[in-house]
């Protein structure tokens, strides 16, 4: 594990690992990948870019360390979410899955009613199973595929490992870094509010949806951070990932379909330190918030951009979600029998969330040391190859049990149990300050300093 840790360390920071302890194997869960060793490493790299974060303001931050097991609690907290003893709403809409076609299998992912309405108008069926079912029999998965998409949907049919390698996508991500984090812009170098924690005074706008995004919000909540996740009320959430993935984080509505919304939307990035948003690549450039233009809004700023395939090649645009990735990258098709055979967890977001949380701490502390405007961009598909690169395991038959990880706190959902927040900081122990918020339920501005902090000295952070 240590040996898969440092090389990502290398690659975001470009130094030696510092000291840390890692316990665990990779028995924790089930499946010949090797999950969990990328989970310790995620959560590692995380709470290590924290601790650098904690030493640059002159806090000992203690030896960090991580459990394999705690680590994959985490990459399975939507799954051990309870609300008042009962699991939440299952994210799966009523047709989504797997399906066989004359030729392969493709998966067809209908979580909200607009996906789920392109599959309808694509395949000219109602939307139940059985009519999705035998009018995909009698295609092709290319078919499919390439009608759903054209109709604005999300589906991916089973390629194996060799054919996406062979796939002008395969080969962009192949070329891609795991991380590729770069200087955009100039800025005077950061001035920090005086805090006890890694991010204490760090305000992060998030303007993500579903999982891998929004657990990199919730990561960098944990360790101190104003987090502003902003959303709208017209478009779809999926319950249960949204109660588990806000945690310590405020939650409010803007229409950026609205020319007043826009607005608001500037005025919130112009006084953001951190911008880590999981748009498809260039459509917030559509609306007038391509890194240049965020780079002349808010010198200094930090982003961050998620994409499902990567940022350059052919489907650079396209809609792709975890398990989509899985399906075209041979993850899902290399232990298949009579149906392709997913990870024991949604492990490509939870993974590239915990990386991306790890790059904007590792991002900000330059903007402190050096200066700079600076963006990190990471995918789905890139953290996939990453798994696959660390190699195999013999499999277990059944995940670990993790009912000593949880905590439960109160709610604006009822009573909460939760999986404690990964990764041991003896110098700042991570917490989150509160429970999820109601989506939107909070107003489109900047709170005031987190509790614990000075606003004594003034900070670049935050000019006006």
């Amino acid at each position: 594990m240590e040996n898969v840790l440092a090389g990502v360390w290398r690659t975001l920071t470009g130094g030696s690992l510092p000291p840390v302890s890692l316990t665990g194997d990779d028995s924790v869960l089930p499946g010949p990948f090797r999950v969990p060793t990328v989970a310790t490493a995620s959560v590692a790299v995380a709470t290590l870019a924290a601790a650098e974060m904690l030493r640059l303001r002159g806090i000992e931050p203690g030896t960090v360390a991580v459990d394999s097991r705690h680590a994959a609690a985490s990459f399975a907290s939507e799954r051990l979410l309870r609300i008042d003893g009962n699991p939440g709403p299952s994210p799966w809409g009523p047709i989504a899955g797997d399906y066989r076609a004359s030729d392969g299998w493709i998966k067809l992912h209908c979580n909200t009613s607009r996906h789920e309405a392109a599959v309808c108008w694509a395949l000219g069926v109602p939307a139940t199973r059985e009519a999705v079912a035998k009018t995909v029999a009698a295609k092709t998965v290319a078919e499919v595929e390439s009608a759903v998409i054209t109709a604005g949907g999300a589906a991916a049919f089973m390629r194996s490992r060799e054919e996406w390698r062979a796939h002008p996508q395969g080969q962009a991500v192949a070329e891609l870094p795991l991380v590729q984090l770069e200087r955009i812009g100039d800025a005077p170098p950061r001035t920090l509010f005086e805090s006890a924690r890694p991010l204490g005074g760090v305000r992060v706008l998030e303007l993500t949806h579903v999982l891998a995004g929004p657990v990199a919000g919730r990561v960098l909540a944990a360790h101190g951070a104003n987090v502003l996740h902003v959303g709208a009320a017209h478009l779809p959430r999926i319950p249960t990932l949204t109660m588990d993935t806000g945690q310590g984080k405020r939650s409010a509505y803007v229409a950026l379909d609205t020319e007043g919304g826009r607005a608001k939307l500037k005025k919130l990035i112009a006084r953001a330190d951190v911008l880590v948003q999981s748009f498809r690549p260039g459509a917030l450039a559509r609306l007038g918030f391509g890194p240049e233009e965020l780079a002349e809004l808010r010198p200094g700023l930090v982003t961050a951009d998620l994409s499902a395939y990567g940022w350059t090649g052919p489907w650079a645009r396209r809609r792709g979600f975890d398990s989509l990735v899985q399906m075209s990258s041979g993850i899902a098709e290399e232990n298949a029998t009579d149906a392709p055979a997913p990870l024991p967890v949604q492990a490509l977001d939870h993974a590239t969330g915990w990386l991306t949380a790890a790059a904007v701490m590792t991002a900000l502390r330059r903007t402190v040391t050096e200066g700079g405007t600076w963006r990190a961009q990471l995918s789905l598909a890139g953290t996939g190859a990453w798994l696959d690169s660390v190699g195999r395991t013999e499999p277990t038959a059944s995940a670990a049990d993790f009912s000593d990880l949880v905590e439960d706190v109160d709610s604006d959902f009822g009573r909460m149990t939760r999986v404690r927040m990964a990764g041991v900081l003896p110098g700042a122990p991570p917490q989150w300050d509160h429970a999820t918020h109601r989506p939107g339920s909070d107003t489109a501005v900047w709170s005031p300093v987190s509790a614990g902090t000075s606003v004594g000295a003034a900070s670049a952070a935050h000019p006006g």
